[in-house]
């Protein structure tokens, strides 16, 4: 894999709709820019892009829960995404985020019983992707429901990829449309 650039951005919001945040709510992204090794050719084996997600998802998650601050066990939320430039195909992102990424990523995480949300697009330099996340260990409590735009302002190149990991330490600022909360999730299934 070669990587041109790491880039990670952390948000925080204290406050909402002119009413405190307490604490403040916070979400992190750490992204990297890689070579694409099939871009501007058919290739029908893509083990090497599924390799190099197995490799993103330990170094990014790990690189989001840094920027953050926290333990691995203080992340809530999760998602992933990826943007391939325009020599590239959309099966290539999907190579990297789908079979072997999710199992580093929640390593990084401590744990993560819900499918991890993923998101993909083509596109050139400076495109904007929302990751959508959601809590970690049960997908329907929607206080978690959210989505986090990121973009490289340089990436992707045509014969590059950006993929996006992204975490959080709690869910939307102000939460207040029903449904599951955190502390009443079972965490036996990935759902509820």
């Amino acid at each position: 894999m070669i990587i041109r650039k790491i880039v990670r951005i952390v948000e925080e919001t204290r406050r909402e709709m002119g009413r405190d945040v307490e604490p403040p709510t916070r979400r992190a992204a750490a992204l990297a820019v890689i070579k694409n090794p099939f871009a501007g050719s058919y290739e029908e084996n893509l083990d090497e892009l599924i390799a190099i997600g197995e490799e993103l998802g330990g170094l990014l998650g790990k690189a989001a829960v840094e920027a953050l601050g926290i333990a691995p066990e203080q992340v809530e939320s999760y998602g992933k995404g990826a943007i391939v430039g325009p020599m590239g195909e959309l099966e290539h992102a999907a190579a990297i985020l789908h079979p072997k990424l999710g199992t580093p990523f929640r390593a990084a995480v401590g744990g993560g019983k819900a499918l991890i949300p993923s998101a993909k697009k083509m596109g050139g330099p400076g495109t904007e992707i929302d990751v959508p996340i959601h809590y970690k260990d049960a997908a329907f409590v929607r206080s978690h429901f959210d989505a986090m735009p990121v973009r490289v302002q340089d990436a992707p190149r045509g014969d590059e990829i950006v993929v996006a990991l992204v975490v959080t330490d709690s869910g939307r600022p102000v939460p207040r449309v029903g449904g599951l909360k955190k502390d009443e999730a079972k965490k036996e299934d990935g759902l509820r």
